[in-house]
């Protein structure tokens, strides 16, 4: 019976019963918060990549032939679209993210992967392709040597294969074209977003703007958004507002939280996860089922006997006693880790444990199941 390896990580702090004995946590403005409309914008084109070594598009991809026969007849050629072999061709989507404040001539990075029957994009060339945002005008070309960060190999039936070596990059392989990047100056106020929503920690950016500038120009407008209505003089407009409160620390309250991953038993609790009385009882049943097959054979020069395969089918059933935990009064997060490794608690079980305990009202924190 095959069975399957699962990790798991606990991140546990030790957190006081008190709420006046925690410690709250100081960060960055630039780290907890961003700029309201200074974002990135997703870009995607289609492409064809060329010089490949036989590991291209077969015949029957339609597509890679007509956009080949395409460029070639922009070109000046005319050749029959059935014509053309693709096995050193393969057609591509094209996608790169335009960073704020892109202007024309910015470099971007690329990535490129194949929509085709390639079998590899290693050794290739993307021609000229246009990348396009959601309202369908260009912002950028891109063009380049591909990288693949990996390979694939085969001879007689035999494949050795590493990474996706249908998905590649081209570092630098785009140039922006069209500008839309935001003009500051011409902003007479500006609102930063909170990356995690709390009312507490946005009154707390707040009043730190506040005391740095002195004077009552932010307000907290709800549980991300923090305004600046008014842009003091002698800071040089927003680009000046925003270098000087980048850097101010700020007092936050994270959140308690516990996210686990059901994909690779992976299990993270917060520090500010507290914990109440509670007494945890486990147990685990076991039931194996194994059939194997037996080969009966009749005894020699006996007739009209015949081989035939018989199969033994057994069953085994094994359960183990339930593991006892008590948490007493003022537990922390590390008790809880403790006992569980104490039982030699599986990730499974710490899942399901975790869960129990939330529905029975001693676990205080939001689960979050990725």
């Amino acid at each position: 019976m095959r069975r399957l390896a699962l990790t798991i990580l606990m991140v546990a702090l030790a957190v006081a019963a008190d709420d006046k004995d925690r410690m709250t946590e100081v960060a960055r403005l630039k780290d907890i918060a961003t700029v309201e409309g200074v974002r990135d914008n997703l870009l995607a084109g289609y492409g064809v990549v060329v010089g490949l070594n036989g590991t291209g598009d077969r015949r029957q991809t339609l597509f890679t032939t007509q956009t080949l026969g395409n460029i070639l007849q922009r070109m000046g050629l005319q050749i029959p679209t059935a014509a053309v072999q693709v096995r050193n061709v393969a057609a591509v989507f094209v996608t790169a993210t335009l960073p704020p404040f892109a202007h024309p001539g910015t470099r971007l990075d690329v990535t490129v992967s194949s929509i085709g029957d390639a079998t590899s994009l290693d050794g290739g060339l993307l021609l000229l392709a246009p990348l396009s945002g959601p309202d369908g005008r260009v912002y950028a070309m891109a063009q380049g040597p591909v990288t693949v960060g990996g390979y694939r190999v085969g001879l007689n039936g035999n494949l050795k294969q590493v990474n996706h070596p249908t998905v590649g990059t081209i570092p630098g392989g785009a140039i922006v074209e069209r500008e839309t990047s935001v003009n500051l100056q011409a902003l007479d106020r500006v609102a930063l977003l909170l990356r995690e929503p709390d009312f507490v920690t946005a009154r707390h950016v707040a009043e730190a703007i506040n005391q740095a500038l002195g004077a009552s120009v932010a307000m907290a407008t709800d549980s991300r958004r923090i305004e600046i209505r008014r842009i003091p003089d002698g800071l040089g407009g927003v680009p000046g507002l925003l270098a000087r409160i980048e850097d101010l620390p700020v007092k936050i309250e994270p959140v308690a939280r516990v996210v686990i991953n059901e994909r690779t038993g992976t299990v993270v609790l917060g520090g500010e996860v507290t914990l109440t009385p509670a007494s945890i009882l486990h147990g685990n049943l076991t039931v194996e089922i194994v059939t194997r097959f037996e080969v009966s054979q009749p005894a020699p020069l006996s007739p009209g006997g015949q081989t035939v395969v018989v199969p033994q089918t057994g069953v085994q059933a094994q359960e183990q006693p339930a593991q006892t935990i008590r948490l007493q009064e003022g537990a922390t997060v590390a008790d809880l880790v403790r006992g569980l490794q104490a039982i030699g608690a599986t990730p499974r079980d710490v899942i399901a444990i975790l869960q129990a305990l939330q529905r029975a009202g001693a676990l205080h924190a939001e689960i979050e199941v990725i």
